[in-house]
């Protein structure tokens, strides 16, 4: 099948590299059949523009060391050939694997800078990336006014050729469609041009308005070099860089490097067991809020699934291949209950098909757990002690809320783990503007338990930081409220948010930094669907395609009624299974995993920015040494039959992954140094 070529052609790029570089061709005093040391970092020549600093994105996310030059810094070093190689114990040494540059000459044509990297690379094998460039021959291309087309790519469908699936985009289906997100905004502009001899075309396009297809992404080898050559604008949010990003890395890296890249999605259900309050379309408020007093909404019917709704949802996780979280409240769900007749058949039902879902821990009533809140005012702030000190929820009652609630999953024997908590609305962590700081007797009580990773909102706290001996798992929030049971509540409270007061809105998106006002308000019957559904998938796929394992979450309101949080998902893995191919998969890793993968790259990012890292490879061998932090877990990516060398013998390296391997790794026992064999 098509998706397992890559990987063959990867190694194969890898042995026909390493066979040059072991000749000793063009490398200043190497002895015969010697092969120079080339260290793995790449060299970025910045010029300030969007496609350099998107490459550099993705090379940061992926953990991939690297050396950025500032064109506009008057004391940037100069690229000489002092500056880019060297010799080691006698071994000639490329200090740089890859180079990534604004165009194909930044420094100009003939200049002693251009001349010297360009010799670089021919000396050493090593590959370019021209970031964003026209179509011109000296890139390999016939200009566009010969049979070719240039403008606005927004909404056009691109493919992948055979030369692309047969090569390092081979982790990609096929097809792919520039964003177009705004009839309104030129989004990409591109260069469709015709290849010339030596430019292999890696992504094309049908000539609009002509005929025959043009390139805008390919390898142009010439002179001894190779530049990969991308002739479309664009930043590194847009969805056909995040796609083609993986690609553009292996093929500058030629598919060794240092640092390890997934494709993620998860998706956490908080409230399951309690009710959710619902939106108030007259008075545009929830009740139970402190914003909505007066009695506003107090009749309306809260959300609560159904054992129609669990049924369902089990139903779906099946034929979509896709396993939910369910952040539960147990204690709540014992209270609905109560004034309930004593019966719940949702319980029931989730009860029954319990070993079909995770479980998270999310406290037993969904208590707030940071200050004691004082409600009097609007928007309300912490109660203070008789000495002016805030008062803060106990340690002992945090930790009543979580051990009961844990307690009650195991009595009913739900696969919990006491590791993984989720606070209802993040409580206890910080809150600002109302609270500051942590509440302090949070740590002690997640001590009490067993915690070791706790959510937390992503809007807020991107980073993951500790709190006592556990650590954050930050959480991406869906703009699909835990508030609303239908299409129309949701896009009246959307209509809320996001229009002006002059079209009936709260007009907080004028006087918001980070909002943008609608033009006009959503039609509550198609508004959902055809406005806030494609910019939920756009931001999930953005994530999920930018090497982020943070979960998402919605809440069970969301899986009742109208149930809508079901065509988000189905069209973020329909979306998703058409770009990538089948050795492509979307990893759903639950919170203990996310929280284990962040602490490691946290660890590496602080071992690559304290020049704690030594690796390179010489000829087909790569040896990786980190000196401190100690214990620190490497990530390593190579291509299929790499094998990794014990003490005695050898095993196969890594995981297999988008048509190569990878891996946090570790010296074994006995060993200073991860040594690979490339195939």
């Amino acid at each position: 099948m098509a998706h397992c070529v890559p990987g063959r052609r990867n190694a194969a790029a890898v042995v026909a590299t390493a066979s040059l570089l072991a000749a000793g061709l063009g490398i200043p005093e190497a002895s015969a059949g010697a092969a120079p040391r080339i260290d793995l970092k790449v060299l970025v020549v910045d010029n300030g523009d969007s496609p350099v600093q998107a490459i550099t994105a993705e090379l940061k996310s992926t953990g991939i060391p690297y050396t950025r030059v500032n064109l506009d810094d008057a004391d940037r070093p100069t690229i000489d050939a002092a500056f880019l190689s060297d010799t080691v114990g006698g071994t000639p040494r490329a200090r740089f694997q890859g180079v990534v540059l604004p165009d194909e000459a930044p420094f100009g044509a003939g200049s002693a800078e251009q001349t010297a990297l360009e010799a670089y690379e021919r000396t050493y094998g090593i590959p370019q990336v021209d970031a964003y460039t026209w179509a011109h021959p000296g890139v390999g291309l016939d200009h566009t006014s010969e049979g070719g087309w240039a403008g606005t790519l927004d909404g056009r469908e691109a493919a992948v050729t055979d030369a692309g699936k047969a090569g390092h985009f081979g982790y990609l289906d096929g097809q792919l469609a520039f964003e177009d997100d705004s009839a309104a905004l030129r989004e990409s502009y591109g260069f469709v041009a015709r290849p010339r001899a030596g430019y292999t075309s890696y992504l094309d396009i049908a000539v609009p308005g002509g005929s025959g297809r043009g390139s805008l992404l390919g390898e142009y080898a010439h002179d001894g070099r190779r530049e990969l050559v991308v002739t479309f604008a664009y930043n590194q949010h847009q969805r056909q860089f995040r796609v083609l990003a993986r690609g553009i890395v292996e093929w500058l890296t030629q598919g060794v490097h240092l640092g390890r890249s997934r494709n993620y999605f998860a998706v956490h259900v908080d409230d399951v067991f309690a009710p959710d309050s619902r939106w108030d379309t007259e008075h545009n408020c929830t009740p139970g809020s402190f914003n909505c007093g007066g009695g506003e909404g107090e009749g309306a019917e809260p959300i609560r699934m159904t054992a129609a709704d669990a049924e369902y949802a089990k139903q779906w996780q099946r034929s979509s291949g896709f396993t939910l979280d369910m952040v539960y409240n147990g204690g709540s769900g014992e209270e609905w209950k109560a004034a309930n007749g004593g019966t719940d058949a949702l319980t029931d039902r989730l009860l029954a098909d319990k070993n079909a879902y995770r479980w998270i821990n999310h406290t037993y009533t969904h208590r707030y757990l940071g200050c004691v809140q004082d409600t009097s005012t609007v928007p309300w702030s912490c109660a203070k002690n008789a000495d002016g000190s805030t008062r803060q929820l106990s340690r002992a009652d945090i930790a009543g809320q979580i051990r009961d609630n844990h307690d009650w999953a195991v009595a009913r024997g739900l696969p919990v783990r006491r590791d993984e908590l989720v606070t209802g609305e993040h409580s206890g962590l910080k809150t600002p503007p109302q609270q500051p700081d942590d509440n302090p007797n949070l740590a002690g009580a997640l001590a009490d338990n067993g915690v070791k990773w706790i959510a937390s909102d992503n809007s807020r706290e991107p980073s993951q930081r500790s709190v006592g001996a556990a650590l954050t798992v930050p959480r991406h929030p869906m703009n699909v409220y835990y508030n609303v049971g239908t299409a129309a509540e949701m896009v009246d409270e959307y209509n809320w948010v996001y229009t002006s007061a002059a079209d009936g809105g709260s007009g907080v998106c004028e006087n918001d930094a980070t909002s943008t006002c609608l033009p006009a308000p959503l039609d509550p019957a198609t508004g959902y669907a055809s406005h806030i559904v494609p910019q939920e998938v756009r931001t999930a796929l953005l994530h999920a395609t930018g090497n982020d394992p943070r979960p998402h979450y919605a809440h069970q309101s969301n899986l009742a009624e109208e149930r809508l949080l079901y065509p988000v998902l189905d069209q973020v893995i329909a979306d998703y299974r058409a770009l990538f191919a089948a050795d492509t998969p979307l990893e759903n890793p639950r919170q203990s995993a996310v929280g284990t993968e962040l602490k490691r790259r946290a660890a590496w990012q602080t071992a690559v920015e304290n020049g704690t890292v030594t690796a390179y490879r010489i000829g087909t061998t790569v040896t990786v040494t980190v000196t401190a932090p100690p214990g620190t877990r490497i990530p390593v990516t190579a291509p299929e039959g790499t094998t990794q060398r014990l003490p005695v013998g050898t095993t196969v390296f890594g995981t297999p992954y988008a048509g190569g391997r990878s891996a946090w790794t570790t010296p074994a026992p006995s060993q200073t140094a991860v040594r690979l064999k490339l195939p």
